[in-house]
């Protein structure tokens, strides 16, 4: 065990907030344990996930995507179990490699467990406020099979959507309807999801203009879910009729989130794009025998 000090930054994409722990050369071993103390909101740093920043030769997952991305989102839940993707924590490592210089506005591809995203850093506004940052997220799949999601004694069908990690997307009548969230959503048939699933519920707020909340596999509750938001909006998108390889042309939904608003389109090929903010928000160093962070 190490007392070296470890830098961190901390960062968030519509309040989906995220430990980012620079990693070049991959030289860290993050254990669950450490993971979840780091994101310890009382006892630690707190943040719904860790971002570890590796390049992608450097990491046996990824060196198969190095020579088309740099740079692997090792990416972790807060319980310290080990996520395909994030979308909310794609714009922040996207960010990240911006502030830290590893990277400028316009294209960046970076390497994920579900494979290379693509995306794109706006230029800073007149103000200097920073960009929003547009992340092309993949297709989504549309697993066949009816799923149900169950809260208390209420319970609602829902629709399969896969992101590169598995969502039960429900349509309510008030998002209070989700209880508090504190525990995962019941969802049925468990087969369905044998690696666990995140739990969407939806409400209408005007055309093409939906809300949601969200339980995400392994943290709970989070203020924003950004492969959930795309989820949500194939969903949608589909339970209103408007199939983007139907109409010939992209079909875009603003989703509301409880920490602010992500714009979600889907073009014709099936590629979902998703657009927000991600804010770099503090750094500092922590002392890795004290988060059991092995050098």
């Amino acid at each position: 065990m190490s007392t070296a000090q470890i830098a961190f930054l901390k960062g968030h994409g519509t309040e989906n907030d995220f430990v980012i722990i620079p990693d070049h050369d991959g030289r860290l071993e993050l254990s669950p344990t450490a993971v979840a103390l780091l994101c310890d909101r009382r006892a630690g740093i707190g943040a719904d996930g860790v971002l570890r920043v590796v390049r992608s030769a450097a990491h046996p997952e990824a060196r198969a995507m190095a020579d088309e991305a740099e740079w692997f989102m090792d990416y972790r839940n807060s319980d310290g179990s080990v996520a395909e993707m994030c979308g909310n924590g794609v714009r922040v490592f996207a960010r990240y490699l911006q502030a830290a210089g590893l990277a400028e506005a316009g294209d960046l591809a970076i390497a994920t467990r579900a494979g290379v995203r693509h995306a794109h850093i706006a230029k800073a506004g007149p103000d200097g406020e920073p960009g929003g940052i547009t992340v092309a997220m993949g297709r989504a799949e549309l697993p066949e099979g009816e799923v149900t999601v169950t809260v208390g004694e209420r319970d609602w069908p829902a629709r399969n959507v896969n992101m590169g990690n598995p969502h039960a997307v429900s349509f309510v009548d008030d998002l209070a309807d989700a209880g508090n969230l504190f525990t995962a959503p019941a969802v049925a048939p468990a087969a369905t999801y044998p690696d666990g699933v995140n739990v969407e519920f939806v409400v209408d707020r005007g055309p093409r203009h939906v809300a949601m909340r969200v339980h995400e596999r392994g943290s709970g509750e989070t203020r924003s879910c950004g492969t959930g938001a795309c989820a949500v909006m194939v969903a949608t998108a589909r339970r209103d009729g408007a199939d983007p390889a139907v109409l010939g042309h992209p079909v875009t939904y603003t989703v509301d989130v409880p920490g602010g608003r992500l714009v979600i389109s889907e073009t014709p090929d099936g590629t979902v794009e998703m657009t927000g903010p991600a804010v770099i928000v503090a750094e500092g160093v922590f002392d890795a025998s004290r988060f059991a962070v092995t050098v």
